[in-house]
């Protein structure tokens, strides 16, 4: 084993040295996001949304203590999070513009989804899930993920409304990515609401669909639809997809953010039942989902896959994982992905 011998290498704050910092943010990552979600709750970026103030004014406006507030907004600053100057005077930067509440290209919706103890305890028992591969949300919280939505209404609210925001984030991207206009009939796999099927039915009025995911987050479809004026043209079912019958007779069968909170083995056993249902009919498999960024590179989508490891028992996928899930359920790719990240990845069956 090679040992140090440099001092210099064991330097670890030095200012003037990015590796220094990089060390430090390693250290002390998860003090920095706690900071961010006190920034984040007490709503300091839509306080500063005019233009620089004084902390006591942030303060009084915020119901903080000023003392206790500098030295956070001071420890925030030193990393791009605000800006102090003159002294105790702070304002927006770009980072801290992602913390307002009305910038829809935020991560505010993110940082309060993070810090919930639905999302947070369980991170507390990551260990257990290095260890055994399982979920760690019953050993943190005593009961599964949707058991806790469920006994509590307020999270669930916000886990729902926090879903909604980000899958209505990407529309108008998708849609220009299916190319709906060949399809006659649609079958939307775990479609939640309805919204984005609404979307779509409205721009093709040649086209019947199917609607289907668990019963309390369709019980919201039918006012969705209705607004879209697009019921007549849907047959709306609920209950569990992993048990579900398919229904047979789509042209096109759309699992839009679906398998990524399922394990190999239960996304395995949807898609070789939704290939049981096509048949030899023709009709296309069309998964818009996360593909992980191959190598070293910088993806989200690599947290995501943690968060999916800890919560929910799920994971993100390669563009190999997923060749493999889809041959293995009976499916081929027939195009490359454009983009990785989110991205459509459309089968026919083989």
């Amino acid at each position: 084993m090679a040992t140090l011998t440099n001092d210099k290498d064991l330097v670890h704050n030095d200012p003037t040295r990015l590796h220094a910092q990089q060390l430090l943010l390693l250290a002390c990552g998860g003090r920095l996001s706690r900071v961010v979600h006190v920034l984040a709750e007490l709503g300091v970026a839509d306080i500063l949304a005019d233009g620089p103030l004084p902390v006591d004014v942030i303060a009084k406006k915020a119901g903080a203590h000023t003392d206790a507030l500098y030295r956070i907004l001071r420890n925030a600053a030193s990393v791009g999070i605000f800006e102090e100057g003159p002294a105790k005077v702070f304002q927006l930067t770009p980072l801290a513009d992602g913390l307002r509440s009305d910038n829809g290209d935020g991560v505010l919706p993110l940082v309060k989804y993070n810090n919930l103890d639905l999302t947070a305890r369980p991170f507390d028992e990551i260990m257990h899930s290095v260890r055994t591969g399982e979920p760690a949300v019953e050993r943190a919280l005593g009961m599964p993920f949707n058991v806790y939505l469920e006994k509590n209404p307020e999270v669930g609210l916000f886990f729902d409304e926090f879903m909604s925001f980000w899958s209505r984030q990407f529309i108008e991207e998708e849609l220009e990515q299916y190319h709906f206009e060949r399809f006659a009939s649609l079958a939307d796999l775990g479609g939640g609401d309805g919204f984005f099927l609404a979307q779509v039915l409205r721009r093709n009025p040649q086209m019947t669909a199917y609607l289907f995911d668990y019963p309390d987050v369709v019980r919201k479809a039918g006012q969705v639809l209705a607004d879209h004026g697009v019921s007549a043209r849907v047959t709306v079912e609920g209950g569990d997809l992993n048990q579900a019958e398919i229904p047979a007779g789509h042209d096109a069968y759309l699992l839009k953010a679906v398998l990524h909170w399922m394990s190999d083995e239960k996304a395995e056993n949807l898609l070789r039942r939704i290939r049981a249902q096509i048949g030899d009919t023709g009709a296309r498999l069309l998964v818009f989902d996360s593909v992980l960024a191959p190598d070293n590179k910088w993806d989200h989508g690599k947290f995501l896959d943690v968060d999916m490891l800890v919560l929910f028992g799920g994971r993100e996928r390669s563009l190999d994982d997923w060749r493999t899930l889809f041959e293995r359920s009976g499916f081929k790719l027939v195009q490359e992905p454009s983009v990785y990240h989110w991205t459509l990845l459309e089968c026919e069956a083989v």
